[in-house]
């Protein structure tokens, strides 16, 4: 699993607070293992791993973020309140979740989903 030295420190990453990132780490490295039982996967460079991972945190975290209210369209505080225009929602369903865990991992892994033959 990826520290979050590495996270801060080597990947550049500042999104997902330090108390939090152990189980979001936990939950990009099980996607991660699962990609590995179900395809070829290949580092493609030193700590390409734990790039992967940390792009895969990243991504975790927004997606918890977008669906608790970060990406809210209005906010009410006392009798204030501020509202943007309604654009396109942003697609938080699993299976969008899914595509960009796999998106972010291939970043820096290859990923073989074929046949052992190539065909």
């Amino acid at each position: 699993m990826v520290e979050f030295a590495f996270y801060r420190d080597v990947y550049g990453g500042d999104s997902v607070p330090e108390g939090e990132f152990r189980s979001y780490a936990r939950d990009a490295s099980a996607h991660l293992e699962r990609y590995k039982r179900i395809y070829r996967v290949t580092d493609t460079a030193e700590n390409s791993e734990q790039m992967a991972l940390c792009a895969m945190i990243d991504a975790l975290y927004y997606f918890d973020w977008a669906r608790n209210g970060g990406a809210a369209a209005s906010v009410s505080v006392g009798s204030v309140s501020s509202s943007r225009a309604q654009g396109a929602q942003p697609d938080l369903s699993p299976a969008a979740q899914n595509r960009e865990l796999y998106r972010c991992a291939q970043l820096y892994l290859d990923i073989y989903r074929g046949t052992e033959r190539g065909w």
